[in-house]
């Protein structure tokens, strides 16, 4: 069914859930995998004055090759091809979901799963949502999997039957 998927990684529960449910589709498609660690640093790191933003970059650079060895060791376990990527941002104005679009389109992923923290509210309007962002813009499928156990119930049932019938 799919050949090829791509998941987003962060380190956060919520991409560690995405991360899970991907593995499980690799595993049961035999489809590649690709994990994707993207290293933005914001504008404000580049404005502070007197602040070097190569030390953000390096840190966020160290976290992504963590995640990558960590995503690598469970894909071999798991007899999983494919490889997981580090990139950062190439330019300015481009935000995470835009740099995930890049790399779908370019390794041509016929899913994308990835994780959504479920904000609503002042947090979704002050915080956004890469998540959101992305599946307004994707060029495959996207499956969306919740932060935790709890966003998902404070999810209506009506509404989380209406994006059920969306995703099959």
């Amino acid at each position: 069914m799919y050949q090829r998927i791509l998941v987003p990684i962060d380190g956060s529960e919520t991409g560690q859930r995405a991360f899970d449910h991907a593995v499980a589709l690799a595993r049961e498609t035999h489809a590649e995998l690709i994990p994707l660690y993207v290293v933005d640093i914001p504008l404000v790191a580049y404005e502070a004055p007197g602040f070097d933003p190569s030390i953000v970059r390096d840190a966020l650079l160290q976290t992504g090759e963590e995640l990558k060895k960590e995503a690598l060791a469970v894909m071999q376990r798991e007899n999983i091809k494919g490889a997981p990527r580090v990139v950062e941002i190439k330019s300015a104005g481009v935000d995470i979901a835009e740099r995930i679009l890049e790399e779908a389109l370019a390794a041509q992923c016929d899913l994308v799963v990835m994780g959504t923290h479920g904000r609503r509210g002042v947090r979704r309007l002050l915080l956004g949502s890469v998540a959101e962002h992305f599946a307004r813009m994707s060029c495959c499928p996207v499956l969306l999997i919740p932060g935790s156990v709890e966003n998902a119930a404070a999810t209506p049932p009506s509404a989380t039957h209406r994006t059920e019938k969306v995703l099959l």
